[in-house]
């Protein structure tokens, strides 16, 4: 109860009620809110999206998280709040008690100094969920703790809850809140919270995305020190390079900003269409640069609890409607839309083509450079939301990181041109699916599967031929039964009209004794019969 008064306390002092102002269904959560709003009925001078995000900042560290995942959803906010919700910073005090010593004491079951040389107390970043310090092993390597707070997990849960009753409450009782489908985004900020609360998840993401680019002189992932990592310590590799962010520096080290750019565009294409698992929080605190190389710069990322794939059909849609969209060939983006479900089938093709002409039309009439890529993607899942697109997590995370990585690019080298650097990229990847010998590939890698049912072929034809009689004997009982129904019916049917008959018959006969007076002397038992005969007839069908 202690945490609903805080959350209406502050969404009313920072008069969030005007969220809900023209629609319906919403009188009710209005009313819960205005107590709260007394003492501060004027109109507020700052936006209504700086408020949302000042509120989630007081409401705490949770509330900040799910509103950087909320910013995600930019098919559904207005552009305004989701670049509000976007900047919300994720820094929180770090935590004193119990010492990062005892934590690492107790989690690892180990001699503090048998495996660490030394261990820093403060740490050098601190967000909602963890903090990290630096350290070195006693093999002398430079490594960083990252711990997750103590009893995160218990204030999690409880905030969960009021978020998931708020959250039904809207969609129940607002259009709006079931547009927004609020439900299932607390669902899935669930998923992702309790995912960061799990460091073996985020090392065993970082281990494979250090392999897939194992070779690679653009990527480089820091090592996971598995020895000494558990559900709540995560041990990795100190990194050196320059934050992305800090372009003054970047240029003081002489680093080539426009093959930056370009490789970290190259980057999150690899990452998807070869690798199909790519870094879906590429923010700029999570990005660097090393030094080693200005000619040729390498990336550093690190933290890798959030990753996102794409399922093979989804990828293979998703390159084929780029494609399409490169081409203008609207037709063939609304087709793929339908034939991969993502909208419903009885859509009709002609108005939702003419929906995605109308949002991309005006946008190809700029030069390919300064189109954004990102948020044509966005306005073409706002234009298909419209028809019903059940929009999927992994085509949120894709969207929200290709925002980021050309929102980092464009910082670093404004002309950068997206679509120039994507195109060839789509291409070969579309000739290498259409090659005859990826197809031969692919019937090779079935092969071993159809050998080993090969054994077990003979045994399902003889089920399939044994289920034969048995489904013909099936058919025949519900056939049998039907009539039997429809047999049932008929004689019901029969016998009601006899009886209606036999009603209206005997009311007919009980008036021939009657006075000429005619209304005023029809016997009560008359009237019944009629009613009965009327009934039988007419409406117990």
């Amino acid at each position: 109860m202690a945490h609903l008064f805080h959350l209406l306390r502050v969404l009313g002092h920072y008069r969030l009620d005007e969220f809900l102002k023209g629609h319906e269904g919403t009188l009710l959560l209005r009313y819960m809110l205005s107590p709260f709003t007394l003492g501060n009925r004027q109109s507020p001078k700052e936006p209504i999206a700086v408020r949302l995000r000042k509120s989630l900042e007081e409401l705490g560290p949770i509330y900040v998280k799910f509103g950087q995942l909320l910013s995600t959803r930019r098919d559904f906010l207005p552009n305004d709040i989701a670049d509000e919700l976007q900047s919300l910073q994720d820094n929180v005090p770090p935590f004193k008690y119990p010492s990062i010593q005892s934590i690492l004491s107790t989690e690892l079951d180990i001699e503090i100094d048998q495996v660490f040389k030394s261990v820093e107390d403060e740490p050098f970043a601190s967000a909602s969920v963890a903090q990290v310090h630096n350290a070195i092993l006693i093999n002398g390597d430079l490594v960083v703790i990252k711990v997750i707070r103590p009893g995160l997990e218990k204030t999690i849960n409880k905030d969960l809850k009021l978020l998931k009753t708020i959250a039904h409450l809207i969609q129940r009782l607002s259009s709006t809140g079931r547009r927004l489908r609020l439900v299932e985004i607390v669902n899935d900020y669930e998923e992702v919270i309790f995912n960061e609360l799990d460091l073996r998840s985020e090392a065993a993401n970082t281990t494979q995305l250090a392999r897939n680019f194992d070779s690679s002189s653009e990527l480089y992932i820091p090592k996971v020190y598995w020895d000494f990592t558990c559900k709540n310590i995560l041990v990795t590799e100190k990194i050196h390079g320059i934050q992305i962010s800090n372009i003054q520096k970047l240029k003081e080290h002489s680093i080539d900003l426009k093959i930056l750019a370009e490789t970290g565009v190259n980057i999150f294409f690899t990452q998807v269409f070869e690798h199909n698992f790519f870094h879906a929080d590429m923010h700029p605190g999570n990005i660097f640069v090393s030094t080693s190389s200005q000619q040729s710069p390498q990336y550093i990322a690190i933290d890798c609890a959030i990753m996102g794939s794409l399922s093979s059909s989804d990828q293979e849609y998703l390159a084929r409607n780029l494609l399409a969209i490169f081409k203008r060939d609207y037709r063939k983006v609304a087709e793929l839309h339908i034939e991969c479900g993502w909208i419903p089938k009885e859509t009709k093709l002609q108005e939702f083509e003419s929906a995605i002409r109308t949002v991309c039309e005006p946008i190809f009439e700029k030069p390919l450079r300064e189109i954004s890529f990102g948020k044509l993607l966005v306005q073409l899942f706002q234009t298909a939301s419209r028809f019903e697109m059940e929009v999927q997590p992994s085509l949120v995370l894709l969207q929200k990181t290709l925002l980021n990585v050309e929102g980092l690019g464009r910082q670093l080298y404004p002309d950068l041109d997206l679509w120039q650097t994507a195109f060839p990229y789509l291409e070969s990847w579309n000739s290498k699916r259409l090659n005859p010998l990826t197809f031969l590939n692919k019937i090779q890698e079935s092969i071993p599967k159809w050998v080993e049912q090969l054994p077990n072929l003979p045994q399902l034809v003889m089920d399939n031929l044994a289920q034969i009689p048995s489904i013909g004997a099936l058919q025949a009982k519900v056939l049998q039964a039907q009539l039997r129904r429809e047999n049932e019916i008929k004689r019901k049917m029969r016998f009601k009209k006899y009886v209606g008959m036999s009603c209206v018959l005997f009311a007919g006969i009980s008036l021939i004794p009657t006075s000429l007076n005619f209304l005023q002397s029809i016997p009560s038992a008359t009237l019944i019969f009629v009613g009965f005969g009327i009934y039988f007839l007419y409406f117990d069908r």
